[in-house]
């Protein structure tokens, strides 16, 4: 039986037997990379994606469940990956309009050589011997679909919005469509359109001038003792799902998990767009000054004057041990955490919510204004939102976990009295201390649940 062999080499797949859970497609993790490259690379053309979907539709077997649901997910893969090279195509045909732009509106070419080893390795992949006039809406679609996800993590960590990372993505591809003649193939078309994106990410902080607060008292609301936080009404959190797994791109993966995190995050968006966009050029994608000062049309000089005073602003305003705020991959331990926190909430245990935190725990509700620091505010306020006699009751809940930039989180879906149904109401993302304790809750507005895969309603 087809689906009873690796999808890459052909051998055999390991037996199922006494395992449970999503079957796999590959016989090792070789293979499994070996694919994953294959789906950056685009494959050869939109006609090779299309023949390779159609051979997949002739791999699904209906039995055992277990095969065909993986098979289907494959599957939704492919043709989710070709509606999206559809869509860039159709798009970059119509080259619809943008709106004016403060950067020029015509890209520079690529240099003509990345300065590392790996970039360099990309970019012989990446080029694929199309030069500017030759290359259709198709070959077009192909080559950017490639990168869609990581030029979409790098307008994230420019703005700190999702949203705006969505819609940066699409405005990179059309510049990068109308820019095309001066793309020569010579070096990657990853530098290329990194260049472009961050001029895009660019032009909308200028346009918004964006700037972190810090969060106001609200009269009659007790906050707690500690400093208001940073406010950055803007801030939104990242689907895990959506990063590279450490099996396909394990490099990739850490510095993701690394700068993703929320409080890395909220702490870059203290620094004016121009360094915020050298830094994460030099320090998160590697790229060298003279790539940096060619991307922003700057001087190699003033790039390194950037980078020299954004440093010291980022390290002043992160927590002071890294191990502070860093994210690691949740523990077991955090896990329980987790599963208890959400039956806490949805058995309206207002003792065993006390339990799970932090002392000087804080809670944020970006944009919201509603902000607390400290166990005794946070439950004077959680305290009659859990109590059914309460006129402040909210009602009943009903959680599912999610992750988010690295960190364990909780779907929260709420029934107010005198409904029947569980809508989406809030995405908690948590932070723990060294004891396992709810130290920080991020708070978001559930618009973004189907980004996590959730529903909105239950």
């Amino acid at each position: 039986m087809v689906a009873d062999v690796c999808a890459v080499c052909g051998k055999p797949l390991p037996g199922r037997k006494g395992r449970t859970g999503r079957s796999s497609v590959y016989c090792s993790a070789a293979c499994r990379q070996k694919a994953y490259r294959e789906r950056q690379q685009g494959g050869a053309s939109v006609q090779g994606l299309i023949e390779d979907i159609g051979r997949r539709v002739t791999q699904l077997v209906p039995q055992p469940a277990s095969v065909l649901y993986s098979g289907v997910t494959e599957l939704s893969d492919a043709v989710a990956r070709l509606r999206r090279i559809a869509r860039v195509a159709r798009d970059s045909a119509g080259d619809s309009v943008t709106p004016a732009d403060v950067t020029k509106a015509s890209e520079p070419s690529p240099a003509a050589h990345d300065s590392r080893a790996s970039r360099a390795s990309r970019a012989s992949r990446d080029s694929r011997a199309v030069q500017g006039p030759e290359l259709t809406e198709a070959d077009f679609a192909v080559l950017t679909e490639s990168h869609r996800r990581e030029i979409q993590v790098h307008c994230y960590r420019m703005t700190g919005s999702y949203d705006d990372a969505e819609d940066l993505v699409q405005e990179t591809f059309l510049r990068a469509w109308r820019a095309r003649d001066a793309f020569e193939g010579r070096a990657g078309a990853r530098t290329w359109l990194y260049r472009i994106a961050t001029n895009a990410c660019l032009d909308l902080q200028r346009r918004t001038a964006r700037r972190p607060q810090r969060y106001e008292p609200i009269p009659g609301m007790n906050h707690g003792t500690g400093e208001p936080p940073a406010r950055v009404t803007w801030l939104q959190p990242y689907p895990d799902d959506e990063l590279p797994s450490a099996e396909e791109q394990p490099e990739a993966a850490a510095v993701s998990r690394e700068t993703l995190e929320l409080v890395f995050l909220a702490t870059l968006q203290h620094l004016p767009p121009r360094q915020r966009a050298v830094l994460v050029l030099r320090d998160v994608l590697g790229l060298s000054a003279a790539e940096t000062a060619e991307a922003l049309g700057l001087t190699v000089a003033s790039a390194n004057s950037a980078l020299q005073r954004a440093r010291p602003t980022l390290r002043d305003r992160l927590p002071g041990q890294r191990a502070d705020w860093t994210t690691t991959e949740p523990t077991d331990a955090q896990r329980a955490v987790l599963q208890r926190y959400m039956s806490a909430a949805e058995q309206l245990d207002f003792a065993a919510m006390t339990d799970l935190l932090a002392k000087e725990v804080t809670l944020t509700m970006p944009p919201n204004p509603f902000w607390f620091t400290g166990r005794d505010a946070l439950l004077e306020f959680l305290r009659p939102t859990l109590d059914p006699s309460s006129p402040m009751f909210f009602g009943h809940w009903r959680h599912l976990p999610a992750r988010a930039n690295g960190q364990l989180a909780a779907g929260g879906y709420v029934r107010r009295p005198g409904t029947h149904v569980h809508r989406a109401q809030v995405l908690d993302v948590l932070r723990f201390d060294a004891d396992d304790r709810i130290t920080e809750i991020t708070s978001f507005e559930p618009h973004l649940f189907p980004a996590f895969g959730l529903p909105l309603k239950l």
